[in-house]
């Protein structure tokens, strides 16, 4: 092995250390821009956010969109009285440090919050099935959005949002931040430049569909709406802590686990759609397949076929499959001339050629959440399309919800993607849409 070489392989412990390799500028240029937008964003531009959905994500998430420059985080909303009040006390207890003086107020209803003309754009993270009607309604308001993925809960949620999205001339970007991150960026582009050949076969590891609802009935809280967390879920859900983790002020403790709504048919998408709408989403990029999608998808189970396999018409398939000993969430990409696997915290290669090469300790900071949330803030400003704009974020959820879909039918369905409608197909057409409780519509 060449000296040059034998360097390469000896950098590739940056991974473990929780730092990323540099992407190629040729597959989006998300991260330089949101570096330069960073450090330029002219004062007069302050953007102001409303945060929708006060939980566990959006929790996470408000840590690193109000250390922006120029950004104010001036509202939030949620059904659960004590998340708003975490929300408050941590808002203005940052902007106390900063010696700022900003405003922040809390809405149980989202309604009020978009009624405001002084907020610029919302951060969207409820449960699933509120994403479309919250995200349309802002939309109307005239907010650019930050919605967290899955981006819908089902197909013809997602084509509604896409045309409101684009009539109102609003700018998305879906939470799908591993676009964002360097080492699945640097993947994406050796796969697209044709480094490893011709792509046969994709493994996109993120796990199964959800599973039937069997949470036992609890009372619920004071001070949580449960009324309002369901929705327009027709389905009769009784209240459980599972599904909104408690959290308490004094002492202070956040949420102990992910609000299991995700993992029921009845509320959610399961993996499928969870961890899908990231492993999926990076898997499509590679292949070329943004804004398209499968026009086979045949579930685990059916005859002889052991994953979920979705099948392209490049020929290309994808099956939901582990690549290495530990089921990692990431993707393997197969080419005629190699091999490309990719996790969030691993990168590992056919050949040393296609590894990242960095040439300064500093390249290999960027990249991540962070950079995804930034480029929404500079894509709000500039006016232009977000790394993971509506249209990207909608096919991603599409494959994923036809999973889901196969998954329930257990039996192949056939997609034309370019129309988006099943092929010959009423039964699955079926689930195109779910019914919503009286006094809610699309």
């Amino acid at each position: 092995m060449s000296e040059n070489n034998k360097k390469q392989l000896s950098r590739r412990n940056f991974m473990s250390k929780g730092l990323l390799g540099v992407a190629g500028a040729g597959v989006l240029p998300s991260l330089s821009v949101a570096r330069e937008s960073e450090a330029h964003a002219p004062a007069q531009q302050t953007l102001r956010l409303g945060l929708i959905g006060l939980g566990r994500q959006n929790n996470g998430m408000m840590g690193s969109f109000i250390t922006i420059p120029d950004v104010e985080i001036v509202a939030g909303c949620d059904v659960y009285d004590i998340k708003r009040e975490r929300f408050k006390r941590r808002a203005e207890a940052h902007y106390k440090e900063q010696g700022k003086s900003v405003q922040v107020e809390v809405y149980e209803n989202y309604h009020d919050l978009l009624a405001r003309k002084d907020i610029d754009a919302v951060v969207i993270a409820t449960p699933d099935h509120w994403h479309a009607l919250i995200a349309i309604d802002a939309c109307k308001a005239g907010k650019d959005i930050y919605l967290e993925k899955p981006l819908t809960f089902t197909i013809r949620e997602g084509q509604e949002l896409v045309k409101a999205v684009r009539q109102h001339n609003i700018v998305l970007a879906t939470g799908s931040m591993q676009r964002s991150y360097a080492n699945f960026q640097h993947a994406v582009r050796m796969v697209q430049k044709g480094r490893i050949g011709k792509i046969s076969k994709v493994y996109a590891c993120s796990g199964g569909p959800p599973k039937p609802f069997d949470l036992p009935a609890e009372q619920v809280p004071a001070g949580l709406n449960w009324e309002m967390w369901l929705g327009p879920l027709k389905a009769d859900i009784p209240y459980n802590h599972e599904l909104n983790p408690p959290i308490s002020i004094n002492p202070p403790e956040n949420e102990k686990l992910w609000g299991a709504w995700r993992w029921y048919k009845e509320t959610g998408g399961g993996l499928t759609t969870d961890w899908g709408a990231h492993m999926f989403d990076i898997a499509q990029w590679g292949i070329g397949m943004d804004r398209n999608g499968p026009v086979e998808i045949i579930p685990a189970g059916y005859h002889n076929t052991e994953f979920l396999t979705f099948k392209y018409a490049n020929g290309i398939v994808v099956t939901e499959q582990p690549f290495d000993e530990n089921a990692s969430r990431g993707c393997k990409f197969f080419g005629s001339d190699g091999w490309i696997e990719v996790t969030r915290s691993s990168y590992k290669a056919s050949d040393p050629s296609l590894y990242p090469v960095l040439e300064d300790e500093k390249d290999m900071s960027g990249g991540g959440s962070r950079a995804h949330h930034v480029d929404f803030i500079d894509s709000v400003r500039r006016r232009k399309d977000p790394i993971a704009p509506v249209e990207v974020g909608h096919s991603t959820c599409v494959t994923c919800t036809l999973g889901n879909i196969a998954y329930e039918l257990k039996r192949p369905i056939k997609w034309d993607p370019s129309n988006e409608k099943f092929v010959n197909d009423s039964e699955a057409e079926r689930h195109m849409h779910r019914e919503y409780r009286v006094g809610y519509s699309l």
